[in-house]
């Protein structure tokens, strides 16, 4: 049997047209990064060392390229660094409450045991704006200074709405910085990550890059990452930010008068209590997915009864207020 990770995004149905399941950037893709994609050359390997671009990365990050690690995706890194973990024990780990799924599920794949005693785990996890809830990490200063080892998980650093990092950049010089740009650009098709290693592990960057295979990037990942540093690209986020503030406003205030109860979060997602729990809100999530517009169930992140979502264009978000109006008033689903 195939075992599979619940995500957001395409199923088995196919793209949803309206997909608050997933927390790419709404404004994308973004149309310079897209242009730097189609003129990739795929008729080549790329550099197996990656040189140019880890000296990119690096240049524009302000470190050493010999702390840049290139990822299949951050799902590749996440279980690459567990693997390493479990090579040299003890294998435990640090769990955020509310986290990434894969996070749990690389632990669970290499025996790495989950333990409450942050100063005596082998690997801690934290991410900010945290997932699912877009949230700051509570005591992430404290935790950094305790960890033994801590990766930053920074997918939504670019999509932050408001508010500011918890660490300082010398704490951020602690930890393994885990980026992926294709959320932020829109391209979330597009698999490649990297990893800005902390200060003095010049011996680990060494042990990972061992248990990396061969061109972990292909030529589009390659051409994904070399456009996220580019400063076209990155005023073009800019500015998507805004249109986001404005979109997740609305959607939160649409969310809010069918009767829904929003968490906060700093990013282009939020997390949301509806009016209908338990069987029935699967119910809705089936009846609102074969209408073409698809939530994520929060259960798998530690918070049955809610749902995430992504902020979408106000079309999107009121075919979500229609149908959603039509399934509780027309008793398809109890409230």
């Amino acid at each position: 049997m195939i075992s599979q990770q619940l995500h957001g995004g395409p199923d088995a149905i196919g793209v949803p047209a309206h997909d608050f399941s997933t927390n790419s950037n709404a404004c994308g893709p973004c149309p310079q990064a897209l242009a730097a994609l189609q003129a990739a050359d795929a008729t080549h390997y790329p550099d197996p060392a990656y040189t140019a671009l880890r000296t990119q990365l690096a240049d524009w990050h302000g470190v050493a390229p010999g702390r840049v690690l290139l990822a299949a995706s951050a799902s590749e890194f996440i279980h690459r660094i567990s693997a390493w973990v479990a090579q040299r024990g003890p294998r435990s780990v640090w769990l955020p409450q509310h986290c990434y799924g894969d996070y749990t599920a690389a632990a669970l794949a290499w025996g790495l045991r989950p333990i409450d005693e942050v100063h005596t785990a082998s690997l801690v996890w934290a991410c900010e704006p945290s997932s699912p809830l877009g949230q700051a990490q509570a005591g992430l200063s404290q935790l950094v200074r305790e960890a033994p080892l801590c990766v930053l998980d920074r997918a939504y650093e670019p999509l932050r709405l408001q508010g500011e990092p918890s660490l300082k950049p010398e704490e951020l010089a602690q930890v393994w910085q885990l980026w992926t740009p294709n959320k932020a650009l829109g391209l979330t098709g597009v698999r490649a990550a990297y990893v800005i290693a902390p200060q003095q592990a010049d011996e680990t960057v060494a042990q990972l890059e061992a248990l990396c295979p061969s061109w972990p990037l292909g030529a589009h990942g390659v051409a994904l990452l070399q456009a996220w540093v580019r400063a076209d690209v990155q005023a073009w986020l800019h500015a998507s930010l805004d249109t986001l503030r404005a979109w997740k406003a609305r959607q939160l205030s649409l969310c809010e008068s069918l009767g829904w109860q929003c968490a906060p979060s700093l990013a282009n997602f939020f997390c949301a209590r509806t009016t209908v729990q338990g069987p029935a809100l699967a119910l809705a999530l089936q009846t609102l997915r074969a209408q073409g517009i698809k939530l994520r169930a929060a259960a798998s992140f530690g918070l049955p009864g809610q749902v995430r979502l992504g902020v979408l264009p106000p079309a999107s978000q009121d075919a979500l207020r229609v149908a959603w109006q039509q399934l509780t008033q027309t008793g398809e689903v109890q409230a």
